[in-house]
């Protein structure tokens, strides 16, 4: 669903967790190498998808030499948590990641993690479905109050 108009997302007062991941083919032709890695990621998510008290919120992902996953997180406990807990499909995958590829450059992996805040971080949507932190967290119809990024981003101090 399309919310025309312009809106944006409000974190909870507690903040949250934008974590970005994703993998690049430097070697296309060893679909050896690369495969077990593609096919991981699907296992994880899924995983998350069947327990939401892990902390996952969701996410969206692109495709193309270098992948990525933008994802979002309650915490940034919730994320280190899931990583390494050896319930969790990360850990025995990343292993074998290690295992299999290591140093070798054929598959790069890559991630970044930003612990973000209500007054740190704004965001705004025109014409769009609930995207990104608006869906993650709370979406909102801009207002008098949030038409501007200096609004959005008031109690961060100045801009």
């Amino acid at each position: 669903m399309v919310f025309d108009g312009r809106w944006t997302a409000r974190l909870p007062e507690e903040g949250g967790v934008v974590f970005l991941i994703g993998m690049r083919f430097n070697k296309w032709w060893r679909v050896d190498k690369w495969l077990p890695v593609v096919r991981a990621m699907p296992r994880m998510l899924m995983h998350l998808g069947k327990h939401p008290e892990l902390g996952f919120l969701g996410g969206q992902s692109w495709f193309g030499r270098t992948t990525i996953l933008v994802s979002y997180w309650r915490s940034a406990d919730d994320l280190i948590d899931f990583a390494s807990a050896r319930s969790a499909p990360h850990l025995e995958a990343w292993k074998a990641y290690n295992r299999a590829v290591g140093a070798d450059g054929t598959v790069g992996v890559w991630h970044e993690t930003y612990v973000v805040r209500p007054g740190q971080a704004e965001a705004v949507y025109a014409n769009m479905p609930a995207f990104g932190l608006g869906q993650a967290y709370a979406h909102e119809q801009i207002t008098k109050d949030s038409n501007n990024s200096r609004k959005r981003l008031a109690t961060a101090g100045p801009v």
